[in-house]
């Protein structure tokens, strides 16, 4: 999935929104309101839709999901290959997740990725410079960047939360506090953060979120179980979120959660 996507962005023009449908042919692309449906591809019809409520970077990583699915049905060796393979509803899952694949490699050249962590490292900045060059969500930058970094880091984008009253200090006031939104590790990294964990107000994370200021510094991961491993903190403040690497302890250099 991944060749077939690459494939094909390497023969567009560019990659807004009209050059990534400029492979298609006669493929037609229409926005309209789809309820809680992100967008759609017909085959029989030749025709995308997308949904026309929903966040700009969202409506184009579903173009590329749904460009995705087309590329998919117009490959009868991988199609017969996940039809042996699978069936039913464990079929549509792995389609599904098949075309996020796509999705990425579609609007993620390698050239950019490899820039960014060249120029950056394995960091909360270069988390923010993928999502920006690339015009994608934070959380596809991450996965993305999670899956081609070779040192034990974890990543993480936080942003302030309301809590629910079963997390507030004082169930009769909820209120909000700075919470991981999305978490995922380098290949080999078996921890993760997750949704909904709390960030310590003293934390460097916090700190950059209040300060507006990047921060770089020797601190730890702040698991929900209350546990912390030590890490070298990279937070970077991006509007109303901070994007975080966390570069873990090798073997032997600090205690696991």
């Amino acid at each position: 999935m991944k060749t077939l996507a690459a494939d094909y962005a390497a023969g567009l023009p560019g990659l807004d929104t009209h050059s990534l449908m400029h492979g298609l042919g006669d493929v037609q692309l229409t926005f309209l309101p789809m309820g809680e449906r992100d967008g759609a591809y017909d085959p029989e019809h030749r025709v995308i839709l997308i949904n026309s409520r929903v966040r700009p970077e969202r409506q184009r990583f579903t173009l590329a999901h749904e460009i995705s699915h087309a590329l998919l049905l117009g490959d009868d060796d991988l199609l017969s290959d996940l039809h042996d393979a699978f069936e039913g509803e464990r079929l549509e899952q792995v389609i599904e997740t098949l075309c996020n694949v796509g999705a990425a490699a579609l609007l993620i050249p390698q050239a950019l990725l490899d820039e960014v962590l060249t120029r950056f490292g394995p960091t909360g900045r270069a988390l923010a410079e993928l999502s920006r060059r690339a015009d994608i969500s934070a959380s596809t930058a991450l996965y993305t960047l999670a899956e081609h970094t070779s040192a034990p880091v974890l990543y993480a984008v936080c942003a302030v939360a309301r809590l629910s009253a079963d997390e507030a200090d004082d169930p009769d006031a909820p209120g909000k506090a700075l919470t991981v939104r999305v978490s995922s590790g380098a290949p080999g990294v078996k921890y993760s953060l997750r949704p909904g964990t709390p960030i310590p107000q003293d934390h460097p994370v916090a700190v950059a979120l209040d300060t507006r200021l990047p921060i770089a510094q020797d601190s730890y991961v702040p698991f929900r179980s209350g546990r912390r491993m030590p890490a070298q903190v990279d937070a970077f403040p991006d509007r109303h979120r901070v994007m975080v690497s966390f570069l873990l302890p090798t073997r032997g250099e600090g205690s696991s959660p």
